[in-house]
């Protein structure tokens, strides 16, 4: 019994849209919700490439990555993140973050699909 969910990007900002889908993503919309079970759902995210992104936050907002060495830390701008991997991308990342912590995590991100 697969439920499949079908979302519009367009116009929304990507902060709002994520907390909807990881939620749908957890199952937490469902009244037979526990938290150590991925539910059978399909998440399908259309028009990424038309989330309404802020211009202030375009060049303010950085994301980091670390090897692990030291003075390896890269901070990476969320207008070349656009620019580089598309608006998907900062959308992927929004989703991941509000996602729980655990093993359960990258199974969760196997049932979303985000199209530009």
């Amino acid at each position: 019994m697969e439920k499949k969910y079908t979302l519009d990007a367009a116009g929304k900002k990507p902060g709002r849209l994520a907390t909807e889908i990881a939620v749908l993503l957890m199952g937490k919309n469902r009244p037979d919700y526990q938290r150590n079970f991925i539910p059978e759902i399909e998440v399908k995210v259309e028009n990424a490439s038309k989330l309404s992104l802020d211009p202030k936050k375009l060049v303010d907002k950085k994301y980091a990555t670390h090897s692990g060495y030291p003075g390896a830390l890269k901070l990476q701008s969320m207008e070349k993140m656009v620019a580089s991997k598309g608006a998907k991308e900062v959308l992927r990342k929004a989703i991941l973050g509000m996602l729980p912590k655990n093993k359960l995590r990258p199974k969760m991100m196997k049932n979303l699909t985000i199209n530009d």
